[in-house]
């Protein structure tokens, strides 16, 4: 059973993208990518020597970074709201 189920994918795209048909917002693929690294940061805590699983991780980190550069530089009050909602830096 994938930890992701499609309404969940549609969701996340609907609190953050504007609708669920809205995937390619810049704000909804943050907040995805957001919800499997949580996902994932879980399951490596459980099992410390899975490090293929590790590298996937810090792809989609550097993923979620190069796209949070973007919405810095093109809607900063939209990246401020942003990670205040996620949560993601301190």
């Amino acid at each position: 059973m994938p930890y992701l189920t499609k309404e969940k994918v549609s969701s996340v795209f609907a609190q953050y993208g504007g609708n669920a048909k809205n995937t390619g917002s810049v704000e909804g693929q943050i907040a995805l990518l957001t919800e499997r690294i949580n996902g994932i940061s879980l399951h490596l805590q459980q099992n410390k020597k899975d490090f293929s699983t590790h590298r996937g991780l810090m792809t989609l980190v550097g993923q979620r970074k190069s796209l949070l550069t973007y919405l810095s530089k093109h809607n900063l009050q939209g990246y401020r709201a942003l990670i205040e909602k996620l949560g993601i830096r301190k």
